[in-house]
């Protein structure tokens, strides 16, 4: 590989609403398990390992910031994890890894990937990188382009043009075609030369940040100013928001690729998946005998070519082919492969009712550990609770409700008022309305108490937050600790 720096650029940005339920808005594809052991985030890291890359730079999100930093480093040490104020697309959040990059090394190679894709073997990953680095340090700004396998509408393509290499393993690019209609991707098979876009790309920080200048000057200055006036805030960086804001929401593709000189497409020989959908989340899982793929405490009978998940619940399937039936503990997913790619619609119809399945799971995970709703009633809430060891939620108070504690596992440390105590199992105590109190697990264990909520207000917003050793404000999108 070449002899410069290579600095992996992981976008964890995205809802990847198509695999609702599973997927969601706090808890989005990128940090689940789906494929494997590892999260999608993970696996992605993973395959970079033994490379000789450098740390990974991620770009996320502030509500998933916890979750990012807590999974990355399970697996890898991240150079840094700069946060995004609002979402502006992929454009914006490669012009400002470029210039991070560039302010450490010029010379260096950005190599931007999505954390939610399915790549393998790693071995042919490294030979298309390799191949792709030797582009970039000629000058081009590389993308990695997959052989069609059909007609797939759901993908945009790339069209080769002019070889660049003898050996068939790099061509200029002739034109970029936004997702087809099923006719005009059978067209473009037919006249071959063509590519998935697989979203990955290979170039020089300041070739990059040239080529933005030129073609993307709004998103770049925005970008910089972002950076200029961005601060530390404990192991992250968040971009300065006023500034991010004025960056124009434009993909990468359309603000550069498609109108640049030295666009270069390397035809990719590992298998790829954006595992966009329930469908191609089938198609890249193994398979039993009768190409069911089957996660959780499942029993089918009859079944063929589906994919059937149960999370909490016993899902039992008879009789039906090529299905993908979903169990959540508060929501079920049943569809044809054929229709899978319109569970968007149930987003939306989420969306427009102002419901909430499409944002949160049953348990929510936050920086101290996570919640869980067990049951809701007129003027009640009962909540399981997990601290992790060391940590403590913020100091606050509620206006409208009450709380009672009972300690299921683990010890706790209570704040309530001016007074401070420890609890263990099967011990409880009471936080009246409005008394400030804190909740901290001092032991080497997970902490878990079941709370009770009380009152005539028990929204996640009533909540007055004093210190937060995480650095949350109070918004409304925090949850009530």
């Amino acid at each position: 590989m070449t002899a410069r720096k290579i600095f992996p650029v992981v976008l964890c940005g995205g809802t990847g609403s198509r695999l609702w339920p599973l997927s969601r808005a706090a808890l989005p594809k990128q940090l689940l398990a789906l494929v494997g052991e590892q999260t999608m985030l993970q696996t992605t890291i993973s395959r970079l390992d033994g490379f000789g890359f450098e740390n990974p730079l991620l770009i996320c999100n502030n509500e998933q910031r916890f979750l990012v930093a807590e999974q990355v480093r399970e697996v890898a040490t991240p150079a840094a994890i700069l946060l995004e104020p609002v979402a502006r697309n992929t454009a914006a959040a490669v012009a400002v890894a470029a210039l991070w990059i560039a302010a450490r090394d010029p010379d260096a190679l950005l190599l931007v990937l999505p954390s939610d894709h399915s790549v393998e073997p790693a071995s042919a990953f490294r030979a298309a990188c390799v191949t792709a680095a030797e582009l970039a340090t000629d000058g081009h700004l590389v993308t990695f382009g997959i052989t069609p396998t059909g007609p797939e509408t759901g993908y945009g393509y790339i069209v080769g043009g002019d070889p660049l290499r003898p050996d068939g393993t790099a061509f200029a690019i002739s034109r970029f075609v936004e997702k087809p209609d099923i006719q005009g991707a059978e067209t473009l098979l037919r006249a071959g030369g063509c590519y998935w876009n697989s979203g990955m790309f290979m170039f020089s920080a300041t070739k990059v940040l040239e080529e933005l200048e030129q073609h993307a000057p709004g998103v770049l200055a925005a970008a910089r100013e972002a950076l200029d006036h961005g601060i530390a805030d404990l192991d992250f960086f968040r971009l300065d928001a006023d500034a991010f804001c004025r960056a124009p929401a434009l993909s990468f593709d359309v603000a550069v690729m498609e109108k640049t000189r030295t666009a270069a497409v390397a035809p990719a020989r590992f298998e790829w998946s954006d595992v966009g959908s329930w469908q191609s989340l089938w198609e890249v899982s193994e398979k039993d005998a009768k190409g069911n793929v089957l996660r959780g405490d499942v029993f089918t009978d009859g079944v063929s070519g589906s994919y059937i998940r149960a999370e909490r619940r016993f899902v039992a399937v008879l009789g039906l082919e090529d299905v993908v039936v979903v169990e959540t503990p508060d929501a079920v997913l049943v569809a044809r492969h054929d229709v899978s790619q319109d569970v968007r619609k149930v987003v939306a119809f989420l969306e427009q009712h102002k419901r909430a399945e499409h944002q949160f799971h049953r348990r929510v995970y936050r920086p101290w550990g996570w919640y869980e709703e067990m049951d809701s009633g007129s003027r009640f809430m009962v909540k399981r609770i997990m601290v992790k060891p060391g940590a403590a939620i913020s100091l606050q108070l509620h206006h409208h409700r009450a709380e009672h504690w009972v300690v299921v596992n683990g010890t706790a440390r209570i704040r309530r008022g001016e007074e401070e105590f420890t609890l263990s199992e099967n011990q409880s105590t009471y936080i009246p309305l409005g008394e400030v109190h804190r909740l901290e697990n001092p032991g080497k264990i997970p902490l878990h108490i079941i709370e009770v909520q009380s009152g005539g207000y028990l929204a996640e917003d009533d909540i007055v937050r004093f210190d937060d050793r995480y650095g949350r404000g109070q918004t409304t999108l925090e949850p009530s600790k």
